[in-house]
């Protein structure tokens, strides 16, 4: 009697596999987001040494390297909250259009928010960087909202497709506005262009 074993290969294996590198790979880009931190604090116009952080962390901000670190923490922290804002954006942008291109660019946001800041600073004489950012906000929602309004037109409601098409045609409209605004007015022109 001749017996013969037959591996097959189990289809979870792959999957495991999969998962470790995933799990590796996130734990290895954490650690160089941590410390690409710990030197966005310590590297700068002066150079700030390990017990100055911790005097700073700990609210004392007697030295000059002490300040600096009053200062550098709260902007790396910043950056880092605004960073995963970012990426969640883009994640729910990506999600609801189910497609895995989709950024504000292809969908018009962009766009909206260039047009709202062009009509603020040629009719509205704005010129803080608070007003750009509140135009710029108002813009990219209203653009936002126009798009998925227009992609949710017809029968099957928002598709990826409608979605992506609404939003092409709109950052088109909203670019051409941007030129017609700016064309006429060579005081904006020359800020904008250069």
């Amino acid at each position: 009697m001749t017996g013969r074993t037959v591996l097959i290969p189990s289809p979870g294996g792959a999957n495991a596999r999969r998962h470790a590198i995933r799990g590796v790979s996130l734990l290895g880009l954490l650690v160089v987001l941590a410390l690409l931190a710990v030197l966005s604090v310590t590297v700068g116009t002066r150079e700030v040494d390990s017990a100055d952080i911790l005097a700073a962390i700990g609210g004392h901000t007697d030295s000059l390297g002490q300040a600096a670190v009053a200062v550098r923490v709260p902007r790396t922290l910043l950056a880092l909250l605004a960073g995963a804002a970012l990426a969640l954006a883009g994640a729910v942008m990506q999600g609801v259009t189910r497609n895995p291109l989709a950024d504000p660019g292809i969908l018009g946001v962009n766009a909206g928010a260039a047009l709202a800041v062009v009509i603020g600073v040629a009719w509205f004489d704005i010129a803080s960087s608070e007003a750009y950012l509140w135009h710029a906000l108002l813009g990219a929602t209203a653009a936002t909202l126009f798009v998925y309004a227009v992609g949710s037109l017809g029968p099957g409601g928002a598709t990826p497709l409608k979605l992506t098409l609404a939003g092409a045609a709109t950052s088109v409209a909203c670019a051409s506005f941007v030129v017609a605004v700016v064309l006429p007015r060579a005081d904006i022109a020359g800020g904008i262009q250069s």
